[in-house]
């Protein structure tokens, strides 16, 4: 196969990758606390056909290749939501939650409290505090929870201030490491170690959204197809090409 085709192809390839993470943003536009995705590439150089006899040495071929993925931790916007058990991050801190697969972290503060007075996520992973779960009594009321993450509560009828527990802000020295889990959950990779956070600051009644940019998302699927349409007829062109030089070969002389 010539070197059009193949560098053609494997654009094609890591525009159809690169289609699979743009689409996964735009599906999360409205997702809270979602990070989203970006592509990396990187040139990819190749040598071509080569023989001993040749006067010169081979021209290599460049080609393109998807080298990965990173997360964009830039923050989203934060929105007022006056629910007293909603809480954003500022910073680089995340929450810490009990999963079945273990501890797992995430920028959505989208709270509520279960049957068993557990504070949860929307996907009903009990939230950790520094000493375990955070748990509430059936006569809990005015819940505070404080810019370093310390909750109160007033018990019962009378005034007194209850502490129910501190949130577990976690922090991490190299982010990228962070794996996404599904259900807008990080894991922490090889290497990634959580560490408590002192610097975040959480923000009660507000919950952070995505980083997506719907327009620059949307931008960049137009562009993406109509580079991949591009490259797709400049294949069609050259398998053209190639067909009549193989038409005009075999037209022998009478």
């Amino acid at each position: 196969m010539e070197n059009t085709l193949l560098v053609g192809l494997s654009r094609q390839m890591t525009l159809e990758r690169q289609m699979d993470v743009v689409a996964n943003n735009v599906a999360n536009i409205n997702t809270n606390g979602f990070k989203a995705d970006r592509s990396l590439f990187e040139e990819f150089l190749n040598s071509g056909a080569h023989e001993d006899n040749f006067t010169r040495s081979d021209r290599r071929v460049s080609f393109v290749q998807d080298r990965g993925t990173f997360h964009d931790f830039a923050a989203g916007n934060t929105e007022l939501t006056k629910n007293p058990l909603d809480v954003a991050i500022d910073g680089g801190g995340f929450l810490t939650v009990q999963t079945p697969a273990g501890e797992r972290y995430t920028k959505d503060g989208s709270l509520q409290i279960n049957n068993q007075g557990q504070l949860v996520t929307a996907g009903g992973n009990p939230v950790l505090g520094t000493s375990g779960p955070i748990v509430f009594q059936p006569t809990d009321h005015d819940i505070s929870i404080a810019a370093d993450g310390n909750i109160t509560v007033v018990e019962g009828t009378g005034r007194i201030d209850s502490v129910r527990g501190k949130l577990r802000v976690a922090s991490f020295a190299d982010a990228q490491k962070l794996i996404k889990d599904g259900s807008n959950l990080f894991a922490a990779g090889p290497g990634a170690a959580a560490q408590p956070d002192s610097v975040s600051r959480v923000r009660q009644g507000f919950v952070e959204k995505s980083n997506v940019n719907s327009v620059t998302e949307m931008s960049r699927m137009i562009e993406i197809t109509r580079t991949y349409t591009q490259i797709s007829a400049l294949l069609s062109q050259q398998s053209d090409l190639h067909k009549s030089a193989i038409e005009k070969l075999a037209d022998v002389p009478a």
